[in-house]
């Protein structure tokens, strides 16, 4: 079967392409904005990425259309799928149909953590000889790309409730029907698409609602909005971490939580050693290791998955380290994620300087949506410095006043490398944030910071 996939490099789409080719169909796709590191991964599997709309890329006709969430109508090449009444269909409704509904589907879920999360409970899985298939939001390490399809009974999915697609409007978890369901968190995000909170709440409703009575749902105990959606229902059997009276936590963990232990019902029963930092990646481990205990992972063998982790391209990864200064690129763009990734990074660079350069770049920050408590996020960082672009709705400076000298906004990306080249210090701690490309300031700065 020949399927043409409009929107083939975003992260979810791309993975739909991946499984798509493993399943042996003839796959094409067309996107707007095709840039490593998925194309790379689609290029390397013979998909043929063209750029653009245009409705001569359905030449010859596919035989599916799949269409990704950020096509909307107006689109060429969507209004000529339609005109000509070409067979199409959402990626989340493609993947249940074709995949998951013969599977067990592990579900990661929540506002924050959710890319980490599936990947470690991928690799446990793996390492524990399961070989699962799954699909998440990023590049995980230890596999070097972003799904797979498997013949295992397994599978593990990064769960969001973004919309499904022009044509579907519910959160594309919905279509997934878990068996066993993590919860990270719920927060107010994609003001694009929820006008509330009771809006997100309502999604994470629906979704209980679908997990069967003897399906486990994983959530954190001290998470107000979670404990709000159980209320509302649930019908399957709860499991709790990180919280006074809850069945499992962390213990012994060490100030940057690079080693940490594993308790349940007081009692410790694994110590983990790793290389990711911070409390919210630990408590993100742990989430993965009950997931995966569920299955029959025993938590010693999920533990010394942890040894060999690898994490995810974007999140926290260190793409500089030389002349005493270390780079770091880094995903976050909502203000908890922003806070508990500056957190992280102070408990593990103690009395270092900390730079912290972010582009408001999603949907919701470029509405202005967290542009009140934005400036609070940056509680541990020493310097910052954010990139005001054209899109932006609102003015960023006039809602940083709290930070004082310590934070200055730009206009120019040339003008951020320079300046951080030019105050550069031995030992600097740098993090750009960003979930985007940030118009190329990764590459320009290490470039620049190469000449020093």
């Amino acid at each position: 079967m020949h399927i043409h996939i409009l929107g083939i490099c975003g992260t979810f789409m791309g993975g739909i392409a991946q499984i798509a080719r493993s399943l042996g169909h003839d796959v094409t796709g067309s996107d707007q904005n095709v840039y490593p590191p998925m194309s790379d991964q689609l290029v390397n599997m013979g998909i043929d990425i063209m750029p653009g709309y245009m409705p001569e890329h359905l030449e010859p006709v596919p035989d599916l259309v799949i269409v990704g969430n950020t096509i909307s109508r107006g689109n060429l090449a969507l209004e000529s799928v339609l005109d000509k009444n070409i067979p199409y269909s959402s990626g989340p409704e493609w993947l249940y149909r074709e995949v998951l509904q013969k599977k067990h589907v592990l579900a990661v879920s929540g506002t924050h953590g959710k890319t980490t999360t599936t990947t470690i409970l991928s690799w446990i899985l793996e390492f524990a000889g399961l070989k699962p298939g799954f699909l998440i939001g990023g590049v995980a390490e230890n596999f070097g790309k972003s799904a797979r399809y498997s013949d295992s009974d397994y599978f593990v999915i990064e769960a969001d409730e973004y919309d499904t697609a022009f044509s579907d409007k519910r959160s594309k978890f919905i279509h997934y029907h878990p068996k066993t369901l993590i919860i990270n968190n719920i927060e107010f995000d994609h003001a694009d698409i929820f006008h509330d909170i009771a809006a997100i709440r309502r999604e994470f409703h629906h979704l209980m609602k679908i997990v069967p009575q003897y399906g486990k749902v994983i959530y954190p105990q001290d998470d107000i909005e979670i404990k709000n959606v159980i209320e509302m229902g649930c019908w399957s059997e709860t499991i709790l971490f990180s919280g006074p009276n809850a069945e499992w936590s962390l213990t012994n963990a060490d100030k940057d939580y690079q080693h940490f232990s594993v308790q349940k019902q007081n009692k410790k029963i694994g110590n983990v050693a790793w290389s990711l930092i911070g409390e919210h990646n630990a408590n993100n481990a742990l989430a993965a290791i009950i997931a995966a205990n569920q299955v029959g992972v025993e938590v010693e063998t999920a533990c010394a998955a942890l040894a060999d982790f690898k994490s995810v391209k974007r999140r926290l990864e260190c793409i500089f380290d030389t002349k005493g200064i270390r780079l770091y690129d880094d995903f976050a763009h909502h203000p908890t994620a922003i806070m508990k990734t500056l957190k992280a990074l102070r408990q593990h660079a103690g009395d270092a300087r900390l730079i912290a350069v972010m582009e408001p770049r999603s949907n919701t920050m470029k509405m202005g949506v967290h542009a009140d408590t934005l400036a609070s996020a940056f509680v541990d960082a020493d310097q910052i410095m954010l990139f005001q672009a054209d899109n932006v709705a609102w003015d960023i400076a006039q809602h940083m006043h709290a930070l004082g000298n310590r934070c200055r906004v730009f206009k120019n990306i040339e003008e951020i490398v320079a300046l951080i080249v030019e105050e550069q210090q031995l030992n600097d701690h740098i993090v750009i944030m960003s979930n985007g490309a940030f118009g190329g300031l990764h590459k320009k700065l290490i470039a620049a910071l190469e000449k020093i």
